[in-house]
């Protein structure tokens, strides 16, 4: 999801599926009425969740293919299959659609088209040294790539609003009572501390599996990988602090009916509150165009960009560890097997997943980091918000995700990531304990055909 493994957007833009009069699939036949410089290509996605940053890419892309015209169509993650499946199954859905790691990708691989062909072609025999390595073992199945990856997200820290926290002379919290103090003073203020969209799983996930790296690292990846239950102590632990966050008061209040995208975004990015879960797919945001678009977005007229800073996950535990980031390829583009227009489709996840050209453009958007070795942001050419605060700690954030191996959402089948949501809301809420909430956990994980060690 998560794209969670996601997944920043705003407002409106993601409280609706946007609508394109145009569909990719026609009639269901597989004739193609495209040529590799030429047609219509039509892409639905969850992200790029702003759709300036989608347009960006189009537009860098027409560059160079300037008739091939290519429609983003945004669907809001919770519509996501809703939307997709039905549309790809009738054959008059997109040409091509967002692919992510895990449950995704079981869901809708027999709609797509096996791209290992593709990615030969592009990049050569060796094309798997090429390419990060997790965005091709997240996005296989059964011996097919579903789709090539785009670029990488990463979890497991917070973002900050900088002039809230240089305004009340705070600084980012290290551990839980230091955020309870930060949450005290921003409430003094009448301001907002923290901000969740707890009626999200993957947003869910994210803030446990930090508590979890905080309690023991690499415990959630153990689990998920069946090499421990559910039922840990360790994870009994992480729900007990999760309850913590709430009785706390570091979680808003209504946080278990708030969704990530739009609410907790939006009252971030208009000033609401000082902190928010993200991963790095809202570096993004740091930049001067992005944050005034995503505030122009929210519908907040002539508001003034502010810095968003990245900042590591307090050690909420009091164990002394470092609560380790994890990711996942963000979202690779699968083509649709229904396609008409096969070869313009080719020529634009070509250029976008394996051209220096289309990773310099993902990677100068910094909304994912990019697939391609070798290819980093450009910061010469990036306008940020506050170059002196945040230029530093987003150089830092890229570099350190560049050596994490941890997944995200890869591991975990669908019926475990409900299961998820339903034990967090529940312990939040207080109808269930820590305890018997892992215990429902390990249940569903068992029931969902999970072998444990």
């Amino acid at each position: 999801m998560k794209p969670l493994k996601s997944l920043a957007a705003v407002a409106a833009a993601t409280l609706a599926v946007t609508g394109l009069a145009a569909c990719g699939g026609g009639s269901g036949s597989t004739k193609d009425a495209s040529s590799a410089t030429s047609g219509t290509v039509n892409w639905w996605g969850w992200t790029p969740t702003d759709t300036a940053t989608a347009n960006g890419y189009i537009a860098a892309f027409n560059k160079q293919y300037p008739n091939i015209k290519v429609n983003y169509k945004l669907v809001n993650i919770s519509d996501w299959v809703a939307a997709l499946r039905p549309a790809l199954a009738s054959g008059k859905g997109p040409d091509i659609f967002d692919m992510q790691p895990g449950a995704y990708v079981t869901q809708f691989k027999s709609f797509a088209e096996d791209q290992t062909q593709l990615a030969s072609s592009a990049l050569g025999a060796d094309w798997k040294t090429k390419i990060a390595p997790i965005g091709i073992s997240g996005l296989s199945a059964d011996g097919k790539l579903t789709a090539m990856s785009v670029g990488s997200v990463y979890a497991g820290m917070l973002w900050i609003n900088g002039d809230i926290f240089k305004k009340y002379n705070l600084q980012p919290p290290t551990n839980l009572t230091e955020w309870q103090h930060v949450c005290s003073v921003l409430k003094q203020n009448k301001v907002g501390c923290f901000v969740q969209g707890a009626a999200q799983e993957g947003f869910d996930q994210d803030t446990l599996q930090s508590i979890a790296n905080s309690v023991q690292p690499g415990l959630w990846t153990k689990v998920s990988q069946g090499e421990a239950k559910w039922t840990d102590p360790g994870i009994v632990k992480t729900f007990s602090i999760w309850k913590q966050l709430f009785d706390s008061g570091i979680m808003q209040s209504g946080a278990v009916g708030y969704q990530q995208y739009p609410d907790a975004n939006n009252d971030f990015l208009t000033g609401k509150y000082g902190m928010v879960m993200m991963g790095t797919w809202y570096t993004q945001y740091a930049t001067g165009k992005a944050m005034t678009a995503a505030l122009s977005a929210a519908g907040v007229s002539g508001a003034k960009p502010f810095p968003i800073i990245p900042v590591a996950f307090p050690d909420v535990a009091g164990a002394g560890n470092t609560s380790e980031m994890y990711g996942d390829a963000d979202f690779g583009l699968a083509i649709s097997t229904k396609t008409q227009a096969k070869a313009a489709a080719e020529t634009f996840v070509k250029w976008m997943a394996t051209s220096k050209e289309g990773q310099q453009s993902i990677a100068d958007q910094l909304n994912d980091l990019p697939s391609l070795q070798g290819v980093t942001p450009n910061f010469d050419q990036i306008a940020l918000v506050d170059a002196a605060s945040q230029k530093d700690p987003v150089q830092q954030l890229i570099t350190k995700a560049g050596s994490i191996t941890e997944p995200r959402e890869a591991l975990l089948s669908s019926d475990v990531q409900d299961g998820i949501l339903a034990t967090a809301t529940s312990v939040a809420t207080g109808k269930a304990s820590p305890e018997d909430a892992t215990k429902t956990l390990q249940q569903a994980a068992e029931a969902a055909g999970v072998t444990f060690k």
